[in-house]
């Protein structure tokens, strides 16, 4: 095994370690008040929303996780056959490797293989060019490419890089790309002034990817030494902050929430804030590992089943109305609110 597809076992291991039943994304501190008389059946609850300029049927995926070595291919070919019977969107994790080591291109390839017609994404770092990108794309035949942000990530990795100037690369994958678009973090979250940077690129769909979940920075720290660089963590907004921080932005973007999702509350939040859709990967790798495909197709089920629950209680028939649901901040939160204004 190359010492790149180790690093991409290694990032499995750590993230399953690392993993808590209690995320940090700060939704607890977001209360949402229902409504009473709801005026509604449960079959009238329709899960429809936008993903990407796409319809899909339920407002949540399977975010970018993992690939780039034999065992992780694996974790991407149960992954993509939950996410063919559930019927939701899958990306993949970063597709660099199999873009300088092909031998590993089969760890990605097996996503579409085994989904042939799911709603499927690629997955590049920034620093990637347009003809990276268009290869990426063809390897999955893929219906959209998350272009990741990781500046935290590199800083704290090992072998990371220390050169930054992607704003060019950004304007012109999603300028000329065949397919949409989507610009994430990868826990650290996306900040107002960030946002203001994706304005000049023409960036339509931004994943928030919070603090509070799966953490690259967290999981690179793990993998030096001494361990010495957690202090990382600070420089980071959660999943709560981030949508807040990203309301002023709400007629320039479709936003996706990410970042310790762990339950059907946790999602109905993000789409109250402003989400459009929301991404989970860790909390979907930890049962895939512990109760198998079976478990995560049962888990996800329940998701689908809950947030119809959830709906009703407040009163909402479809996610458009989810925006109109009152809601109380946390004092911590409305502080935090109240000084980006």
């Amino acid at each position: 095994m190359n010492k790149h597809s180790h690093r991409k076992d290694e990032h499995v291991i750590i993230a399953e370690k690392l993993y808590t039943a209690e995320s940090q994304n700060g939704l607890s501190q977001i209360r949402l008040l229902p409504l009473n008389i709801p005026e509604l059946t449960l079959a009238e609850i329709d899960l429809h929303t936008n993903f990407l300029g796409y319809s899909i049927e339920y407002p949540f995926f399977i975010n970018a996780m993992t690939g780039g070595s034999v065992q992780t291919g694996k974790l991407n070919a149960k992954l993509a056959r939950v996410a063919a019977i559930t019927n939701i969107p899958m990306a993949t994790g970063s597709q660099s490797i199999a873009l300088s080591i092909p031998e590993t291109k089969a760890s990605f390839e097996i996503v579409r293989q085994e989904n042939p017609q799911g709603l499927v994404l690629g997955n590049l770092g920034a620093h990637h060019n347009l003809s990276a990108a268009n290869r990426a794309v063809k390897m999955l035949n893929a219906d959209a490419l998350e272009l990741h942000l990781n500046v935290a990530q590199e800083l704290v990795m090992p072998e990371g890089d220390i050169a930054f100037k992607w704003l060019a690369n950004i304007s012109d994958i999603v300028n000329n790309l065949s397919v949409p678009v989507l610009v994430k973090e990868v826990g650290t979250g996306i900040t107002p002034k960030t946002l203001h940077f994706l304005q000049q690129t023409n960036v339509k769909y931004v994943d928030l990817s919070g603090y509070g979940g799966t953490n690259f920075v967290k999981i690179e720290n793990e993998r030096r030494k001494n361990k010495e660089l957690a202090y990382f963590d600070e420089l980071a907004i959660t999943t709560a902050e981030a949508l807040i921080a990203a309301q002023a932005f709400k007629t320039d973007f479709s936003f996706t929430a990410s970042g310790g999702i762990r339950n059907a509350l946790d999602i109905v939040k993000c789409l109250v804030l402003g989400a459009d859709n929301v991404g989970i990967s860790g909390q979907f790798l930890h049962i895939l590992i512990k109760n198998g495909e079976d478990g995560l197709i049962s888990f996800i089920e329940e998701l689908k089943q809950q947030i119809r629950q959830l709906m009703l209680l407040l009163g909402c028939q479809n996610i458009s109305e989810l925006r109109q649901v009152q809601y109380i901040l946390s004092p911590c939160l409305l502080n935090f609110k109240n000084q980006l204004s």
